[in-house]
């Protein structure tokens, strides 16, 4: 009788895999200009979400859906209403992934309408701003490449930081500190 052996890899999530990932994210990107309010606001509803549990390749301008259960964050592919709560857990909202490789996240109503809820999004938004001002560049806040995170969180902050550079880059903000980039705003709107 012989014995079948299942690869060691099967899904082939190896280093060669995440890079050759990264580089056809890279090749498809799509990287508007934008100031640094909007580099702040996408910076942070994208780790909002790569800081959930992702076991599936995401593609841009499809519907996901962000749950808590269990004290940790999951992001599905499954709506709320094609599985109990009991299953999924709370339903935070919906999320997108846009052809800037940046996250979007349209709370759900529950969440939107729930004060502490609310309240600990602007306790995690203003340590983030706080960050950013603190840092001697705004490139020094973005993702990097962490072995330690899950494998499409892995490659989505490492593409999400090179997107941001990009966007950084066209705007002309790319190496400033926060302070620097607010006053090319501030000037831009005089």
């Amino acid at each position: 009788m012989s014995v079948i052996s299942k690869p060691a890899n099967p899904q082939g999530k190896g280093s060669v895999a995440v890079l050759d990932s990264l580089q056809q994210a890279k090749k498809q990107l799509i990287a508007p200009a934008k100031n640094i309010q909007q580099i702040s606001s996408d910076l942070f509803t994208s780790l909002f979400v790569l800081n959930s549990q992702i076991r599936f390749k995401p593609t841009t301008g499809q519907a996901y859906w962000l749950y808590f259960k269990d004290e940790q964050y999951r992001l599905s592919l499954i709506a709320p209403e094609q599985w109990p709560p009991s299953q999924s857990g709370r339903c935070i909202g919906t999320c997108e992934l846009q052809s800037d490789l940046t996250w979007t996240l349209a709370l759900s109503e529950a969440c939107a309408n729930d004060g502490a809820f609310i309240q600990e999004i602007a306790d995690q938004r203003l340590q983030l701003e706080q960050t950013l001002q603190q840092a001697e560049k705004i490139d020094d806040v973005l993702p990097v490449y962490l072995e330690t995170l899950p494998y499409y969180s892995r490659v989505l902050a490492a593409t999400l930081a090179y997107s941001l550079k990009q966007s950084m880059q066209k705007s002309g903000i790319l190496g400033l500190s926060f302070r620097q980039a607010e006053k090319l705003l501030i000037n831009h709107i005089d």
